[in-house]
């Protein structure tokens, strides 16, 4: 646009300069068309150097993030931490908090842009390509029972972590609703596609991610534990495991140790549970634009817009849907969930390289406190959940 009107500038100017006898018409258009085209050149030459400039200037953090994402997606074969649910974004947002404290914070004003590019675009797109794991066929493998078991420990687990979190523990709004989210849907890719729409910090971002890595963890080893206890035949219990227990890994590991039935209806629970992703994101963002709260930065004055729905939320219904209904061939479909996880430990390993410890420790122990109340209330309230409407519809 500035060159646009720059050449209008010089177009008139020069106009105005040029004789103009009547049979000059002509070459009075020549000239102007010579102007057009020599403006147009210094356009296009300097989007040129603003794209080169840009590359150099996000290449060191891309850099950065992108080994951190590799070196996690690595570690993340290795058969222990493969058997005990420890996946590539968990190591990657742990990985990063070890560099911030470390040999990153010598480079770190140069790896700025790109490590914020990765904390913010890289997951927005991440987020999109991740509807590739799954499918509406998903949905309807779990039954009506499924489905329903699962929104309503999503939607009473989030809304126990607003009212528990910020009205008796005083947690910081955007702190207790990614707690809630991670808790109460998939884990680390919830707290990170929820940080778009609540606006939060990085210390929000990274305390979100550690409760569901404590708790998460401490549910694979105590689900099977309690299996005996439960009166739950191994589908129930996988419905169960998948409808409560944090990441899909974690789900896995739990719900393996019953057996392999109960292991593949967990990992369909699991992922039904994940497809209400989409809908929850735009639900919250129409609540909190409402409430005035969607684009109210992490400090500083409040913003009014209209209603914004998350445009990866968006995309990553759009492609479940053509994920459900076009036949992807596998070697593609493996490479590009590869290409996510990629970018997604790109997101988290940038997260934890703007991530300190010590703003951490600052936030004290009510974080923890509430998600393990929110850990409470899925074993316990999920099991009555999944009880109560097993027998509802049953009869």
């Amino acid at each position: 646009m500035t060159c646009y009107i720059d050449w209008l500038y010089e177009y008139n100017s020069f106009y105005r300069l040029i004789p103009v006898p009547h049979s000059g018409a002509v070459d009075r258009t020549k000239a102007a068309m010579d102007l057009h085209d020599a403006s147009a050149g210094r356009c296009a030459a300097g989007r040129t150097a603003r794209l080169r400039e840009l590359a150099l200037e996000h290449a060191p953090g891309l850099a950065a993030a992108g080994a951190l994402a590799a070196l996690s997606m690595m570690l993340a074969t290795l058969p222990w931490l493969r058997e005990h649910g420890i996946t590539a974004l968990t190591l990657a947002v742990i990985l990063g908090m070890l560099a911030a404290h470390g040999p990153y914070a010598r480079v770190a004003p140069a790896c700025g842009p790109g490590v914020a590019l990765s904390k913010q675009r890289l997951l927005r797109l991440g987020i999109v390509l991740y509807g590739l794991r799954l499918t509406f066929q998903d949905l309807g493998s779990v039954g009506v029972a499924g489905l329903l078991v699962d929104a309503i420990v999503l939607s009473s687990t989030f809304a126990l972590a607003c009212v528990v979190g910020i009205r008796f523990l005083g947690l910081d709004r955007r702190t207790a609703m990614l707690i809630g989210a991670g808790s109460s849907i998939c884990g680390a890719a919830a707290v990170m596609a929820t940080e778009p729409v609540v606006r939060a910090r990085s210390t929000d971002l990274a305390i979100a991610v550690a409760t569901v890595v404590v708790f998460g963890t401490i549910a694979m080893f105590l689900y099977p534990t309690l299996f005996p206890f439960l009166g739950l035949d191994a589908r129930h219990f996988g419905l169960y495991a998948g409808s409560t227990v944090h990441e899909v890994a974690q789900v896995v590991a739990a719900a393996r140790s019953v057996g392999e039935g109960a292991a593949d209806t967990a990992v369909i629970a699991k992922m039904a549970r994940v497809m209400m992703l989409a809908p929850f994101l735009v639900l919250l963002s129409i609540w909190n634009q409402r409430n005035g709260r969607s684009h109210e930065p992490a400090t500083g004055p409040r913003r009014a817009s209209g209603i914004d729905v998350p445009w990866f939320a968006l995309g990553f219904v759009a492609v479940t849907a053509l994920h459900s209904i076009v036949h992807i061939p596998q070697a593609a479909l493996e490479a590009a969930n590869t290409a996510d996880t990629a970018l997604l430990a790109m997101a988290m390993g940038a997260l934890g390289l703007t991530t300190h410890v010590g703003a951490i420790r600052t936030a004290g122990a009510r974080p923890m406190l509430l998600a393990a109340i929110l850990f409470g209330w899925l074993i316990g309230g999920g099991l009555a959940i999944n009880l109560a409407v097993g027998a509802a519809l049953s009869h």
